[in-house]
């Protein structure tokens, strides 16, 4: 006999697949810019680049979405919707016309990093270069400034992301 699940443990499911694939992500991330280090490769030389034009093929995806780019509401409901609230515990602290504050209580990709015994140092080096991903992303709405706070790859206990409306 087959058990019946709730909507919300189908929802927890769905959550945990989904930092599962991107704990996969993290995995193969770190273990081909570890190999690239072995072999005389600096991280920094390559990785933020590629993971900046990744963040340039989002942003425009999500800038063709919306009917006006200039508007930093439309924005949030394109940046940070659906599902990926719940992976990363976003908390919104801030959304108006002006300014679009999250802050993540969870990253699965730190969380990846840690199991594979990644240094504190390597781990935050991680983070900023995935980040170069959300700073590609942002570069696709000039009208926005992006900036980055505090992070869990830093030991805070959230991730500050932050949008705000150029002046």
């Amino acid at each position: 006999m087959s058990k019946t699940y709730t909507q919300q443990e189908h929802a927890e499911a769905l959550v945990d697949e989904i930092r599962k694939a991107i704990e996969h992500r993290a995995t193969w991330m770190y273990l081909l810019l570890k190999e690239a280090r072995e072999r005389g490769l600096d991280w920094d030389d390559f990785a933020r680049e590629a993971v900046r034009k990744t963040g340039y093929l989002h942003g425009q995806a999500k800038r063709e979405k919306m009917k006006d780019p200039a508007s930093l509401e439309e924005f949030a409901s394109v940046f940070a919707a659906g599902t990926s609230r719940k992976v990363f515990e976003m908390e919104v602290v801030a959304a108006d016309g002006d300014r679009y504050h999250l802050d993540f209580h969870y990253c699965p990709l730190v969380s990846a990093w840690q199991k594979l015994g990644a240094s504190p140092q390597e781990i935050e080096q991680l983070c900023d270069i995935a980040m170069d991903g959300d700073r590609g992303i942002a570069e696709q709405f000039p009208e926005f400034e992006f900036s980055l706070g505090e992070t869990i790859a830093q030991g805070k206990p959230v991730c500050q992301i932050r949008f705000d409306v150029k002046k």
